[in-house]
């Protein structure tokens, strides 16, 4: 199982829509520019740069200085271990509700029998 600080540090990085965004932009160009992640929101490169702290803290990026610019790469592993976290209580809950939803149709079929 994923460390919990690990999976706190990516659900916390991920609660952000800016951050989602960026995330997004890194999947579909798998390395930015910072100054270029600034573009598309009306926040200061201060503020992107805040974000990308967080994003780094969760190791969803890395920041890597090619010449005088710094470059933000995507990392998947947290957000694969967050995906495996959920599929694990996904199945456990939709095995449970499947056991309930047997032991409510035997329940339904034996109170039809006995009001008959």
């Amino acid at each position: 199982m994923v460390d919990n600080t690990q999976l706190d540090n990516t659900f916390h990085a991920l609660a952000d829509p800016t951050r989602r965004h960026i995330i997004g932009m890194l999947v579909e160009q798998q390395q930015h520019r910072i100054k270029d992640l600034v573009a598309p929101f009306e926040i200061s490169f201060a503020a992107v740069s805040k974000h990308i702290k967080v994003l780094e803290k969760a190791e969803l990026v890395t920041r890597t200085k090619i010449g005088r610019e710094y470059h933000v790469q995507l990392n998947t592993l947290p957000l694969k271990q967050a995906q495996d976290w959920i599929t694990y209580y996904e199945q456990f809950w939709l095995e449970r509700f499947a056991r309930l939803d047997k032991l409510l149709v035997a329940g339904t079929s034996k109170e039809d029998k006995d009001i008959k």
